[in-house]
């Protein structure tokens, strides 16, 4: 039994000795030779040039470029397109994609073959999609600049990152400029996207149909949409960071069961965050600030707890139209609200009136714009001062009977926010 055990062992040895580490130069055809005739294992280290290839990788090697190595596609098909389980791609510039839809031309495209990819510390450059993740199980993208076209019209460029029924994908810690959307996930599950800034797109975060992931500790930045959750269940979305984005924040459309936690929005043109028939989900713990709208609730979003967040200096805190009460605190823990002036006898950090965002007049303002004009009316004024004094005047909507007194903190780090790329 132990003379087989040493024979097995040493029928091994030249498997794992025919890895190695080979040097590759520019020239015509010396890389996809090089690539041609690597072993299952190998290290391919690109010297400092330019590289002009389209490249296939059908079996599981590293391709290093050191930094100081371009690959130049062609302008058709993929730069790079990963066949093989295991590859690694890192350190390389990579450019010149062809710009179809059809075929989702990329900078590095890996099918759904292509598992365990490791895409790591490349800037990729103008390409129509950055990285095509496309059925590929428990791929890594770490580490990537990219920046897309800007000759098209938004909705016609590529995704920074597309993926595409690809489980366990981790895309952590790119910095991403330009294209459509940055991360676009569609049909998938068990994702984890973390730690990425998104400037100039149309969505940085695009979930659709994507169950049991995590979306945490990114920027979003000057975008259209920052972090949209769309038919999806149970996605934490956790500690982002939303500035300055137009549309919304964080959007929930058809999202139930997901964990909105940590995050700060902040300087919206539109909602801070918009939930639209989104059922069963916890929002707790965000700080909503500066924008036009903090909250707007709509579409019979039912059960959920939203308790612990601070809506501070948006012009409107809540939008929501009802005739019923929907309590928004739990356990005798509500949100903090910049506008009420409360006050706390027994100093317990609770105030001890309840809080009511909306009246009747803000529900005919939402239905009848043009009854802006008697804000300043005397009529008017007596209404709202009445529904005040006496809040069963009032017509239903969102009640905050222990909103507290201090708000969540959540600083914004560091960032250096380079839009020429």
């Amino acid at each position: 039994m132990h003379r087989r055990l040493i024979l097995c062992l040493f029928l091994m040895l030249p498997t794992f000795g025919l890895a190695a580490e080979v040097d590759v130069s520019p020239g015509d055809g010396v890389l996809a030779a090089a690539i041609a005739n690597a072993a299952d294992g190998d290290i391919l280290r690109l010297r400092p040039g330019t590289y002009h290839a389209n490249l296939v990788l059908d079996r599981p090697v590293t391709l290093d470029g050191g930094g100081m190595a371009v690959l130049q596609g062609a302008g058709a098909g993929s730069v790079v397109r990963v066949t093989g389980p295991d590859v690694v791609v890192r350190g390389l510039t990579i450019q010149g994609s062809g710009s179809s839809h059809q075929t989702i031309d990329s900078g590095v495209q890996l099918t759904k073959t292509a598992d365990r990819a490791v895409v790591s510390d490349n800037t990729l450059l103008g390409n129509l999609y950055g990285i095509d993740v496309h059925g590929a199980k428990d791929a890594l993208v770490s580490g990537n600049t990219i920046r897309g076209r800007q000759d098209h019209r938004m909705n016609d460029r590529g995704n920074s990152i597309y993926v595409w029924n690809a489980p366990g994908a981790v895309v952590q810690n790119n910095d991403i400029m330009w294209g459509r959307d940055g991360i676009f996930v569609n049909t998938s599950k068990n994702n984890t996207f973390r730690g990425n800034t998104f400037r100039d797109l149309r969505f940085a975060v695009h979930y659709m149909y994507a169950n049991r992931s995590e979306v945490s500790g990114n920027v979003s930045i000057g975008n259209d949409l920052g972090y949209a959750i769309m038919f999806s269940d149970r996605v934490k979305v956790a500690d982002n960071i939303s500035i300055g984005d137009d549309e919304h924040g964080v959007m929930l459309n058809y999202a139930t069961n997901s964990e909105i936690a940590g995050n700060l929005v902040r300087g919206g043109k539109n909602r801070c965050l918009f939930m639209y028939n989104a059922h069963r989900n916890h929002v707790e713990g965000n700080r909503f600030e500066g924008c036009d709208i903090g909250i707007h609730f709509t579409a019979g979003s039912e059960k959920n707890d939203v308790t612990g967040n601070a809506f501070v200096g948006n012009r409107t805190q809540v939008k929501y139209v009802s005739t019923d009460w929907v309590e928004w605190s739990v356990e005798g823990r509500g949100n903090y609200w910049s506008d009420f002036a409360a006050y706390d006898v027994n100093g317990d950090g609770v105030a001890d009136t309840p809080y009511r965002p909306n009246d009747s007049m803000d529900h005919i303002l939402w239905s009848q714009p043009a009854a802006k004009l008697l804000l300043g009316s005397p009529a008017v004024q007596l209404v709202k001062w009445s529904q005040s004094a006496f809040p069963a005047l009032l017509p239903g909507g969102v009640v905050d009977t222990y909103p507290l007194l201090r708000p969540v903190e959540i600083n914004v780090p560091d960032l250096e926010v380079d839009h020429a790329g």
